[in-house]
């Protein structure tokens, strides 16, 4: 990596862009500031005397912890994904054009979509998501799911070093019983009821082997990380970001994300009706691995280090915990 990326350090940034020919000759940068609070990567909204647009740096560590380990080739992954999907006219409306890839230095250039923030106030009480927004969502991820699988096109994405980060996150570490991570610094008591899983050898051996179903190569292209914190509410509508975690996989993860996250915004039962019924199952979907992963996604968000801003209860935590449970038992 021969550039790092700084937002207080305006013009070696300016001399990257011009040298790499992403800006004019006679373009200026007037302003930078972060786009949003991101977790994986240092990413920084550029506006020029012409235009603005996003610039995202991945390096080899997640940049809100930066003593966690993380394949530095993320973005890369991520641009391969806007590169493969983007002559879908569906998809296209509803997620930013890639503009320039830099390989040597894990740096993409991407469509700035303007002011917006992403659809994490769900978690708040009594937020609901708005009806024609979850519509957009379901119907990206049906065009997704349907249009970019191994039977349609050549590409393939396997990303497996993000997917063996993600997999110690979501099946493992949660269920560690000493793990380093006090439940009850999040909400007292919640150590003594995760407990209950963590100490139930045969529940996590379930687990455990619901894993293989994501480390493995599968037939669809995936979002990978299909949550509120991914879901963007523009002025021209909602938007689709951040697929870093991205690979061709089993189609029933993502959609057991979405429904997992509409459970904990505690979203009325309708809409995970709504996505059920809306949803274009690919060839092959099997509802009830769907239902299984689902259950781990509650439980890693609830006890895991994946938090989440949450406004529940130390009973509710611990009522989702339970329905996940048997989720996963099936």
């Amino acid at each position: 990596m021969n550039f790092f990326l700084k937002a207080e350090e305006a013009e070696s940034l300016e001399s990257y862009l011009l040298a790499n020919k992403y800006i004019a000759p006679d373009e200026k940068i007037v302003s930078t500031s972060v786009p949003g609070e991101g977790n994986m990567n240092y990413t920084l909204r550029i506006r020029t005397n012409f235009r603005s647009f996003i610039i995202k740096q991945s390096r080899d560590y997640v940049e809100k912890y930066p003593t966690i380990p993380a394949p530095r080739e993320r973005a890369i992954i991520e641009g391969q994904f806007y590169e493969l999907t983007q002559a879908n006219a569906k998809l296209r409306e509803y997620q930013p054009e890639i503009n320039a890839v830099d390989v040597e230095n894990s740096i993409i250039l991407l469509e700035d979509l303007g002011q917006a923030n992403d659809l994490s106030f769900l978690y708040k009480k009594e937020k609901e998501i708005d009806l024609e927004d979850l519509r957009g969502l379901i119907d990206y991820i049906s065009e997704l799911h349907n249009e970019f699988n191994t039977d349609k096109v050549e590409a393939r994405i396997t990303n497996m070093k993000m997917r063996e980060l993600n997999a110690e996150h979501i099946f493992n570490y949660p269920f560690l019983e000493d793990n380093g991570f006090d439940l009850d610094t999040v909400t007292p008591g919640l150590q003594s009821v995760a407990m209950r899983y963590k100490s139930d050898d045969a529940f996590k051996a379930k687990v455990k082997d619901l894993s293989k179903h994501y480390l493995t190569d599968g037939k669809t292209l995936l979002h990978g990380d299909y949550y509120p914190g991914s879901w963007l509410k523009t002025i021209e509508g909602v938007r689709v970001i951040d697929p870093e975690f991205c690979f061709f996989g089993p189609a029933e993860f993502d959609i057991s994300v979405m429904i997992a996250h509409m459970k904990m915004a505690q979203q009325d039962p309708s809409v995970e009706a709504e996505i059920m019924a809306r949803y274009v199952e690919p060839a092959g979907f099997y509802t009830a691995l769907m239902e299984q992963l689902v259950g781990v996604e509650i439980m890693r968000r609830i006890i895991g280090l994946a938090q989440l801003p949450l406004s529940l209860s130390l009973e509710e935590k611990e009522s989702l915990l339970e329905e996940a449970y048997h989720l996963i038992l099936g």
